[in-house]
């Protein structure tokens, strides 16, 4: 294994850099691309419209995207990195055809693998998500993902070869001393569950994150003020995590829905040291233990129960982050999933 390749497919988060720090820390040449950064195909908005609607006329029930990037800039780009493996983040239908993705790959001798992060997004989008595994997913030497649940079924119903492989989070330095004057911190996306379930501590909570304002109209005057409409990323987000006494996680309806809740934000706030408080997922039980590493609640009336218990009893909160943080760093850094990835490119090279 000689180089290997990151291509970031959703660069609106810092996952993909992270993961291409930490494995360059292993010692590996790896090399960090953003896919939103290639050249883009002249009068691409005009031909996507042009082309979406003669799928439509053709085919209603299907699903088609038009690939943003011009192939040959891309292809040039290839050649001169010249990577043994390619790592996708996300996905890579809306910027490249995955077929010519895979004529590029075996052109070059490159091992294809992607890292799932984001299919529970598309299970609302069903033609989407459809496109997605029956022509992005088998074009991979191996699937892996965030999801245990999405895992099992890549594997056991697409017959696909695919690993949970859950989230990491980067190494920090933690502060010595921070003073905590946030109650409850939520950071995240506007979500019509979320909604229901913050108003139910509505006296309590902080909230970051975008497409809050759109959904005023759905929420309390309350719950309004406490809302900064704009997502908090870096430095800024650990900042808010050390300066709060609970971190809430509130997975989105259709993570929920899936029965998976196992996102990047808990295992940000165990890196900051935070108290993490998370709705319950059986994929949960299987990487923490609940009430001494991390917290859950199943209701809303049970969150209402924990957020005042936890409030109320600080040293418990203070010795359940503790070891959560020390699990994360056992586990969870993104230097361990970086060893899982790069023994995982060396097997399959052989």
């Amino acid at each position: 294994m000689s180089r290997v390749l990151i291509l970031d497919g959703i660069s609106g988060v810092p996952l993909a850099k992270e993961l291409c720090e930490a494995i360059a820390n292993q010692g590996i040449d790896a090399r960090y691309a953003d896919l939103r950064k290639f050249r883009t195909l002249m009068f691409y908005g005009l031909k996507s419209a042009f082309q979406k609607a003669l799928n439509k006329r053709e085919n209603a029930d299907s699903f088609y995207h038009l690939p943003k990037l011009h192939e040959a800039s891309f292809e040039a780009y290839i050649k001169q990195v010249s990577p043994s493996v390619i790592l996708v983040v996300g996905f890579v239908y809306k910027y490249l055809n995955p077929a010519f993705l895979t004529r590029v790959s075996r052109k070059y001798n490159i091992k294809l693998f992607l890292y799932d992060t984001d299919s529970c997004n598309l299970y609302s989008k069903r033609r989407e998500f459809v496109f997605f595994i029956e022509r992005e997913l088998p074009i991979y030497q191996e699937v892996f993902s965030f999801s245990k649940v999405t895992t099992r079924f890549f594997k056991d119903t697409r017959k696909l070869n695919a690993s949970f492989l859950p989230f990491g989070a980067k190494k920090i330095d933690l502060p010595t001393n921070s003073e905590q004057d946030i109650d409850v911190l939520f950071i995240g996306s506007c979500d019509l569950r979320r909604i229901f379930v913050l108003e139910s501590i509505r006296q309590h909570v902080t909230i970051f994150g975008d497409r809050w304002t759109r959904n005023h109209v759905l929420m309390s005057d309350s719950l309004r003020s406490r809302v900064s409409d704009h997502s908090v990323w870096g430095q800024q987000l650990y900042q808010l995590l050390f300066a709060s006494k609970i971190v809430l996680n509130i997975t989105r309806s259709h993570f929920y829905g899936a029965e998976t809740g196992v996102n990047l934000r808990i295992f940000e706030a165990l890196s900051a040291g935070a108290f993490l408080l998370t709705d319950y997922c059986e994929e949960l039980t299987e990487l923490f233990v609940v009430g001494e590493e991390i917290e859950v609640f199943r209701s809303s009336a049970e969150l209402i129960e924990k957020v005042e218990y936890y409030l109320a009893n600080p040293e418990k909160r203070m010795q359940i982050a503790q070891r959560g943080h020390q699990k994360y760093l056992q586990l969870h850094t993104w230097d361990a999933k970086a060893r899982y990835l790069v023994a995982k490119f060396s097997s399959d090279s052989n």
